[in-house]
C-alpha cells in the first residue's frame, strides 16, 4: 500500500494507487497517481486515498455511476475553473482495460462482474429501458431502439451489456420429441421464425423435431404428443373455425371428420382442432349385417337415408353416422321357416319384383336372408305341424273370414294370421271340468281348433 511519510506532507503513491486532492485557493479537487511521491502544499488537502485503481480483468465489466465527460476523441472535458465535468445521475459500463482511478464525484457501482456467457440453445430476452441507436454488424445498418422494445440475445456468445437495456429473463430451447409439436401463442403483432405474419393471440404448432427457441414475442403455450393411429383406431376430430389441415384440406367451423392410419400413422391436432374421442373399428364377419343410418358418401352426409352393410367387412362409423340396431345376424331358414316382410318404400327386389309400400310378401327356406333397408321383418314364422285330430282357426286379414286348419302341417300365408276363439264362460267351465278332454287341452291355446265329434271327446280314444 501506499503511506505516508513522517513529514504530514509528504505522502508517497505506489504503483496503481491515487489520491483525491483539494485545493482550497481554487476549490478544486484533482487526482494524483503513483508510482510517485506527492508533497502537499499549504493550500492542498487530501480528501481520498491512497485508493487501489480500478482493474477490471479480460471479459468483465463494471458499472460506474456519475462517469466523466469526454469529448469525441476521449479527453476528459473540464469547466473554466478546471473542475472535471461529471454526467451526474448518468451510468457507464467499462470493460476490461488498463487499470485506473475514479475522478472525483464517481463511484463504482457493486463490484467488478465477469461477462455473461449466453450458451446455446439459450438467450437473454433483453428491453430497451431508454432509446438509443445500435449499429448491426452484421446487417450492416443502425437500429433504432426505443424504450420497452424487447429482443432476443441468442447464444452462443458473451453478452456485453449496455446501460440503457436490461436483461429481463434467460430463455432456454425446448426440445421437441419425434411425434411432439409446440404450441405457440403471439403475445403482440409478429413474424414468426419461419417468417410468417401472426396476429397478436394467434396459436400455432411447431412441428420440427429438435430443440426450438421461442421468439421474443412467443410463449409456449403446451406441448402435444402425437396420437398413434392403427388399423383398428382412428381420431374424431371437429373444426373450432374454419382452417386448412395438414393434410391441406379446408374444414369449415363445426365440420366433424375421422383421421385414420390411412391417412397419417400419427397425427398432432392443430390448434383449430378438437379431439371428439377415439373411434374403434367396426367389425362383421361373413354371417353379420348392420344398417347405417345417416351414411356419409363423397364426402358428404345423407341424413334420414339408410345403407346395409354386409360382412366380411370392417370400417370406420364416420362422425353423424350411427347403426339402427347394432350388428345383427343373417336370418338362416330352415325348411319349415318361413318370414314374412313388409315393404317401407317402393323398390324393386333382387327377383326383380316391384314392391309397393305396405306390401306384404313371405320368404321361405331353406335360405339365408339379409334384410334390405326398404324391408321391414314383421314376424317370423314356422310351419305349424298338425294331428288328424288337431287343428288351428286362421284368419283372412283381408277378408276378415276365419276357417280352421286340420289334420296337415300348415305354414301361414302373408295375408293371414292365427285367430283366438273365444268360448262362452260355462262352456270354459265345462270344459275345465273334465282334463282329460281334447277340447279342453285345446283350449290351452285359444287359436287351436275345438272338436266338436263326440268320439273325441276322451283322450284315451
Amino acid at each position: 500500500m501506499s503511506a505516508r511519510s513522517s513529514d504530514p506532507s509528504v505522502i508517497r503513491i505506489k504503483p496503481y494507487f491515487y489520491i483525491h486532492v483539494l485545493d482550497n485557493n481554487t476549490n478544486v479537487t484533482r487526482v494524483e497517481t503513483g508510482p510517485q511521491t506527492f508533497t502537499l502544499q499549504d493550500h492542498e488537502k487530501v480528501v481520498s486515498g491512497p485508493d487501489a485503481m480500478i482493474m477490471i480483468p479480460p471479459r468483465h465489466y463494471s458499472i460506474i455511476s456519475n462517469p466523466v465527460q469526454r469529448d469525441e476523441k476521449g479527453a476528459i472535458i473540464k469547466d473554466a475553473s478546471g473542475q472535471i465535468k461529471l454526467r451526474h445521475g448518468d451510468e457507464e459500463i467499462r470493460a476490461e482495460q488498463d487499470p485506473f482511478a475514479l475522478y472525483p464525484g464517481e463511484k463504482m457501482v457493486g463490484k467488478v462482474s465477469p461477462l455473461q456467457v449466453v450458451a446455446p440453445d439459450t438467450a437473454l430476452r433483453v428491453r430497451c429501458i431508454r432509446d438509443f441507436d445500435e449499429k448491426d454488424e452484421e446487417a450492416k445498418k443502425i437500429i433504432k431502439r426505443r424504450a420497452g422494445d424487447e429482443w432476443l440475445f441468442e447464444g452462443p456468445g458473451t453478452y456485453i451489456p449496455r446501460i440503457e437495456v436490461s436483461v429481463a429473463e434467460v430463455v432456454r430451447a425446448v426440445v421437441v420429441k419425434p411425434n411432439q409439436a409446440l404450441k405457440l401463442r403471439a403475445r403482440k403483432e409478429t413474424i414468426d421464425r419461419t417468417n410468417k405474419k401472426r396476429q397478436a393471440g394467434e396459436e400455432w404448432l411447431h412441428r420440427k423435431a429438435g430443440a426450438y427457441l421461442p421468439g421474443v414475442d412467443e410463449e409456449i403455450v403446451e406441448t402435444i404428443s402425437a396420437f398413434t393411429l392403427t388399423d383398428k383406431k382412428a381420431l374424431h376430430l371437429r373444426a373450432t373455425r374454419t382452417f386448412e389441415d395438414a393434410f391441406k384440406k379446408v374444414r369449415k367451423a363445426g365440420e366433424e371428420w375421422l383421421v385414420t392410419h390411412e391417412d397419417a400413422e400419427t397425427h398432432i391436432p392443430d390448434v383449430y382442432e378438437q379431439v371428439v374421442g377415439e373411434v374403434k373399428i367396426t367389425t362383421l364377419n361373413n354371417r353379420q349385417y348392420c344398417v347405417v343410418m345417416d351414411p356419409v358418401k363423397d364426402g358428404k352426409q345423407l341424413f334420414g337415408q339408410k345403407e346395409l352393410r354386409k360382412g366380411e367387412v370392417s370400417f370406420f362409423l364416420n362422425p353423424g353416422e350411427r347403426l339402427e340396431n347394432g350388428i345383427q345376424n343373417v336370418y338362416v331358414l330352415t325348411e319349415e321357416e318361413a318370414i314374412l316382410l313388409r315393404a317401407k318404400e317402393n323398390f324393386v327386389d333382387d327377383e326383380k319384383k316391384e314392391r309397393k309400400a305396405g306390401d306384404r310378401w313371405m320368404l321361405y327356406g331353406p335360405t339365408d336372408f339379409v334384410p334390405p333397408t326398404e324391408v321391414e321383418i314383421v314376424q317370423k314364422r314356422t310351419a305349424i305341424p298338425l294331428d288328424e285330430n288337431e287343428g288351428i282357426y286362421v284368419r283372412d286379414i283381408r277378408s276378415g273370414k276365419v276357417r280352421a286348419v286340420i289334420g296337415t302341417s300348415y305354414m301361414l300365408k302373408p295375408n293371414e294370421e292365427l285367430w283366438k276363439k273365444e268360448l262362452p264362460k260355462p262352456v270354459e267351465d265345462l270344459l275345465a271340468k273334465d282334463k282329460a278332454d281334447i277340447r279342453w287341452r285345446a283350449r290351452q291355446d285359444p287359436s287351436r281348433y275345438v272338436p266338436s265329434s263326440p268320439q273325441l271327446c276322451r283322450s284315451d280314444l
